[in-house]
């Protein structure tokens, strides 16, 4: 048996953060400190330390160097973007280097055992506090669903881990074995069970409860566990049964009340608390030191002063289709090459700025009307946004930037970010689930149904023709993954569940050249911004080698 010998980390809690019982409780900054016997002798001091494992969940912040946070900056690691500064380090992986000791930001292993250790440690005390019985339901049932969440992190960049289920103390012989892909899953699904049977379905905007977990946060867990169980890479003799679990997964989601897919506005969605919103985790603005933390100042283009540190690659461009639905490689679509941005699926308009499109409110940039320009990006050779325009460093490499999770109703230049949350969980998400689940049982009629859902939400007024099927539905599928849930997070795993990275990122990243001419028109040049590349153990991270030689844990295939 392989063991592994933990460090006790936070194991034992000599000083305990208290945060403050206000808004967004879940995200405040620690304002006393006090001891392990007083915690778990006082059941508030005990729900703030439930409320510090919510940090498990990714943010809507920026944190250099720190991909455990999960979030938009992990489109840079796929072919979704391009980021120039390196700031995740994603080039590790893109340039196909990636080892057991290299492994940088990337590695989210140690952080995520000590938010588990924790965790247990609050399963371990929290039936002995004294105090209101539905209060201490609720918070176990919240650190179960934080466990679950922390173990689908763990298992989604390394395959099957360590279960630990029980605190460690100085007394213990920290020893575990590794568990296999499938038991952890079993595992996460049976703590989402739990957790679902407690908590309540959901809260309403502006509820006390608002960004705590729910039911629908547990069985959307327990969805997207079960589908990438049952996808390629952990399923290659596509078992039927995993399927069908994944399946009644989506669907016991799906007819959750309370929750349907937002209508005000595709951009909203992600800026503004609505109805779609499984689950998210909420930030606060009072406690980040200034906007640089914020997702404006990272994707805005130069001409506006943003960094457009994480840029939209030609490659996710090209995966929106036209207005009617259609593929741009169809040659039924009418795109034009020299006209790209006509015509499109109405996510483009919403999901990137590209040269010619209105970003932000005019007032909010006055120097650019100052120098005879607008608020209109000017991405093609010499405008404002291009690398001959302003602030020439910042400029994007692809010639695109995102609009996508922008707040473009508060000036970041000059105020600090907006009030903002991270989706972790969606009705968006859980249609695709659910799409694919079905498409995979035969059932193609009821996944073009789904499909068609989210599309005629966008705007797209055509359904998926009838004879849309087999492996092209499979592939519609899959793009509809991409468009929908670009800068999201979801892409990086999503070409690894499905065994797909080994084409997604062996391809170039592309990017657009405008020439503006004398009478007015545009010359569109297609470029490379990057050579990428990939390997076979890639599909997972290593294991840290520090872990590995102190433990003896059996490492990834590839990375010996």
């Amino acid at each position: 048996m392989k063991r592994i010998y933990w460090k006790i980390g936070t194991a034992l809690m000599t000083t305990f953060l208290l945060m403050a019982c206000q808004k967004n409780v879940l995200d405040k900054v620690p304002l006393d400190s006090f001891s392990d016997q007083s915690v778990w002798k006082d059941l508030k001091l005990a729900e703030a330390f439930a409320d510090f494992q919510y940090t498990v969940l990714p943010n809507p912040g920026h944190y250099w160097d720190n991909l455990t946070n999960r979030t938009w900056a992990l489109s840079s690691a796929t072919d979704e973007a391009f980021n120039k500064f390196d700031d995740y380090n994603a080039s590790i992986m893109n340039s196909g280097s990636l080892t057991p000791d290299n492994l940088g930001n990337f590695d989210i292993w140690s952080d995520t055992y000590k938010r588990i250790q924790d965790c247990n440690l609050f399963l371990s005390k929290i039936d002995g506090v004294p105090g209101d019985d539905a209060i201490r339901a609720r918070l176990k049932a919240e650190i179960i669903y934080l466990r679950a969440y922390a173990y689908f992190k763990l298992i989604s960049d390394y395959g099957g881990v360590p279960l630990v289920k029980k605190p460690f103390d100085l007394n213990s012989n920290f020893q575990a074995s590794r568990s296999t892909f499938d038991e952890c899953v079993a595992f996460i699904v049976a703590e989402c069970d739990a957790a679902a049977a407690v908590l309540p379905v959901g809260y309403s905007s502006g509820a006390a409860g608002l960004g705590r977990a729910t039911k629908a946060a547990a069985l959307a867990l327990k969805s997207k566990a079960l589908l990438y169980a049952a996808s390629p890479l952990w399923n290659p003799s596509n078992d039927k049964q995993k399927w069908q679990l994944a399946s009644d997964a989506a669907k016991a989601v799906i007819d959750l009340p309370g929750y349907q897919l937002y209508t005000g506005g595709y951009e909203n969605i992600f800026t503004t608390w609505n109805s779609e919103i499984l689950m998210a985790r909420q930030g606060n603005k009072q406690y980040q030191w200034n906007a640089f933390q914020g997702v404006e100042m990272f994707l805005a283009p130069c001409g506006f002063h943003g960094w457009s540190s994480f840029a939209p690659s030609q490659n996710l461009v090209d995966a929106f289709g036209t207005a009617d639905g259609k593929d741009i490689t169809d040659a039924t679509s009418g795109y034009n090459p020299q006209q790209p941005y006509v015509n499109r699926d109405p996510r483009f308009y919403s999901d990137i700025i590209f040269d010619g499109k209105p970003y932000g409110k005019p007032d909010f940039f006055k120097d650019r009307y100052a120098a005879g320009h607008s608020n209109i990006a000017e991405m093609y050779e010499g405008g404002l946004d291009s690398q001959q325009g302003w602030d020439t460093w910042n400029a994007s490499m692809t010639r695109y930037s995102f609009r996508k999770y922008q707040d473009t109703t508060f000036n970041f230049n000059v105020e600090t970010q907006t009030n903002k949350f991270w989706i972790i969980s969606r009705l968006g998400e859980i249609y695709l689930n659910y799409a694919e689940a079905e498409f995979n049982l035969g059932h193609e009629a009821v996944s073009r149904q789904y499909l068609d859902l989210l599309r005629h939400r966008a705007g797209i007024v055509n359904n998926l023709p009838g004879s849309l099927t087999g492996t092209a539905l499979l592939a519609k599928i899959q793009n509809e993954r991409r468009v929908e849930l670009c800068l999201e997070g979801q892409r990086y795993y999503d070409v690894r569940r499905w065994k797909i990275a080994d084409v997604t990122e062996n391809t170039p990243l592309g990017g657009v050249k405008i020439v503006k001419n004398p009478d007015g028109s545009k010359t569109y040049t297609y470029i490379k911004v990057q050579d990428r590349a990939f390997k076979p153990q890639h599909y997972l991270l290593p294991i840290p080698r520090e872990e590995i030689r102190r433990t003896n844990l059996p490492q990834n295939p590839g990375y010996n």
